[in-house]
């Protein structure tokens, strides 16, 4: 069985802003990996920072987790990202773009309190294979 993502993107609907999909089905899988919200601190306790660099940690903990499971970046299906300020959106989608390419998983980005001050984002994904 193989695995097929299609994107729906409802011509209704407003049309997304960036590299994502309003909706996308999955079928032909046989695992899901749920990977908690990974934060930016390296294996050896540190956190960087600037956002740029707390916002390419974070990523690389998904990939890691991601490489763990023996998935990577395009098996996530469903991407959420909690951003401690706005001021960090376009940061975040520069960064985000660079990291997924042509791969559009849906995609939620929620502005919010993060529970660690220092960090300043956090990723949490849904990955298909």
């Amino acid at each position: 069985m193989t695995m097929t993502l299609t994107e729906i993107n409802a011509p209704e609907a407003p049309q997304t802003i960036g590299n994502y999909s309003q909706a996308l089905e999955l079928s032909g899988h046989e695992r899901l990996l749920f990977v908690s919200g990974q934060i930016p601190v390296a294996a050896d306790g540190t956190v960087p920072e600037t956002f740029d660099a707390q916002c390419e940690l974070a990523w690389d903990n998904v990939r890691h987790q991601l490489h763990a499971a023996g998935m990577d970046i395009a098996n996530l299906v469903k991407v959420t990202i909690f951003l401690s300020s706005r001021r960090f959106n376009a940061t975040n989608r520069k960064v985000r773009l660079n990291v997924l390419g042509d791969h559009k998983p849906a995609l939620t980005v929620i502005i919010t309190g993060i529970f660690d001050e220092q960090w300043l984002l956090e990723i949490e994904a849904i990955a298909a294979a």
